[in-house]
């Protein structure tokens, strides 16, 4: 009895010994960490639903996903479990069958619905608030009107929500007077209780002045930018930043870029919301119609309502053999590259995703400046209460097969390697790295591009590749230090299903939901990481 005692204690000292020693092997990278395995689950397709069926990811609502789907004048929202089994279909009736556009804002345990149509010569804008069955948890609510001259299906309201969705907004533009746009701006909080309606004018001095993407922070200021265009698919130039301020009636504009001999390509716009700040980044050339040459960002402080950084990044010779490949030609290498992703990090460092994208066809090759101004519906001129469609592309082309430049010729849509760059709070760079990556289709965008998985720790970038003719969706994630890793093949992949990656939407931590064709048919899937 003594020495079988005596053999338990040895032993347990031994296995604690033993994983001791497993997990310093783990912390110092000499044994290979093993991470959860992904698991996909499928939703049956719903007879409804074609590859035309226009649909939001609304996201996980309660316990419940919910996804709206309209076809043509039916407007509904199906409800699926966590192992995506359909549990209902919830028909919208009390949405006007001419309804115009349709917004989302999950919450935990309920969403709020904005929506839009058009009655008569009145375009209204309703809320209503829904559960996780998506049933109404109450009436819809009128949050405003507009009274209009003819008969249209262009939206007119926009929302916009802050990171923390405490902060929402839903603003309207009157561009009738092309040199000067009146704004009508509504901001909300998070039960949708009126907190102040405003109307601004912002002038627009020349008729190639144009306007960014829309951003609303956490204390509820709304943020865009303005800049001019010497041509209507030109450099951009005078670029400055735009605030709406809480109960100010008009609007602060500081000049961010007046140097003439830095020209910017298209900008993009991120709000760091834990260090107040607002993030400009744009990609810059140095002559009209000329090669890229790096990357030019300004960093504008809230607290003292300056810029507290302006910098330029000249994009290296070895920086461009890894963004194109050695055999290219390295002034063109960032030619087809296109801002996608800024990732704020918590001490004020950014990363920043770019990916090569361009266009074929029997009249020849897109380049970057036939795609000037297509890729935001903001970046043109707009009608009287009218502008284009509330879905964005990075490259201009509708995600349901339209294509915007018009013709009945053969496009071929390609998107390739994916460019990332990693700062610091100073805005120095830590480090870059290139995922490598080729896709194309032929007349339609659905199944190109990518998308990220934020887990935390790491982002995963999910896209398709080409194996043995067969569509795979593919997964490489980057970690805090730039370091790539290509996992295996997701598990439970079904050679029927077709997924659609840059439509996915992240549901939670560790949950995708990614719309995918079966057949002629639109399906939804959940991936957990």
């Amino acid at each position: 009895m003594e020495l079988t005692m005596r053999n338990l204690a040895i032993m347990k000292n031994g296995m604690k010994t033993l994983c001791s020693l497993l997990a310093v092997l783990l912390l110092t990278g000499l044994l290979p960490f093993t991470s959860r395995a992904q698991k996909i689950a499928y939703a049956e397709p719903e007879r409804e639903d074609n590859r035309r069926t226009n649909f939001e990811i609304i996201g996980k609502v309660g316990n419940n996903i919910l996804v709206f789907k309209n076809n043509r004048t039916d407007n509904a929202i199906s409800v699926y479990d966590n192992d995506m089994k359909l549990i209902n279909r919830v028909k919208l009736d009390y949405m006007d069958d001419r309804w115009i556009n349709v917004d989302f804002i999950p919450y935990a345990n309920h969403t709020w619905m904005i929506y839009q149509f058009q009655r008569k010569n009145v375009v209204y804008c309703m809320g209503v608030k829904l559960n996780e069955e998506a049933k109404r948890l109450t009436d819809p609510i009128e949050l405003d009107t507009t009274r209009i001259g003819w008969s249209a299906n262009n939206k007119i309201y926009t929302t916009i929500f802050s990171d923390d969705k405490q902060q929402v907004m839903v603003f309207k533009i009157n561009s009738k007077n092309p040199k000067n746009f009146l704004f009508t701006t509504m901001l909300f909080d998070a039960e949708l209780q009126l907190k102040e309606k405003q109307q601004l004018s912002l002038p627009m001095e020349e008729r190639h002045d144009y306007l960014t993407d829309f951003l609303l922070d956490n204390e509820g200021e709304l943020v865009f930018g303005k800049f001019r265009r010497r041509n209507s698919n030109d450099y951009i130039t005078d670029l400055q930043i735009i605030r709406k301020k809480l109960n100010r009636t008009e609007f602060s504009s500081n000049v961010l870029n007046d140097d003439e001999k830095l020209l910017l390509d298209e900008v993009k716009i991120k709000v760091d919301n834990t260090n107040r700040r607002y993030l400009f980044s744009a990609l810059y050339y140095k002559q009209k119609r000329g090669n890229i040459e790096g990357l030019y960002s300004v960093v504008w402080d809230k607290a003292t309502d300056t810029s507290v950084r302006v910098s330029t990044l000249m994009f290296s010779d070895d920086l461009r053999k890894q963004a194109k490949g050695s055999d290219a030609n390295l002034r063109l290498a960032f030619n087809d590259y296109f801002i996608k992703n800024i990732i704020i990090k918590k001490d004020g460092g950014y990363l920043l995703a770019a990916e090569s994208m361009y266009t074929t066809s029997r009249g020849g090759p897109f380049n970057r400046w036939d795609y000037m101004g297509w890729g935001n519906p903001w970046a043109y001129p707009m009608d009287y209460y009218s502008w284009g469609s509330p879905y964005y592309s990075p490259w201009g082309w509708s995600r349901y097969g339209y294509n915007r430049w018009g013709g009945s010729q053969s496009t071929r849509y390609y998107a390739e390697n994916i460019m990332l760059l990693s700062f610091d709070k100073d805005g120095n760079m830590e480090w870059n790295n290139v995922i490598p990556k080729s896709q194309f289709d032929d007349d339609n965008d659905d199944l190109i591009s990518n998308n990220i998985m934020n887990t935390g720790g790491q982002l995963h970038f999910l896209f398709n590749v080409y194996e043995r003719r067969t569509l795979i969706l593919n997964d490489q994630s980057i970690d805090a230090n730039g370091k790539i890793t290509r996992h295996p093949t997701l598990k439970n992949l079904d050679k029927g299903v077709d997924f659609m990656p840059r439509l996915g939407k992240q549901i939670s931590s560790r949950s995708m939901v990614m719309p995918a064709l079966y057949r002629n048919y639109i399906t939804f899937a959940k991936i957990d990481f």
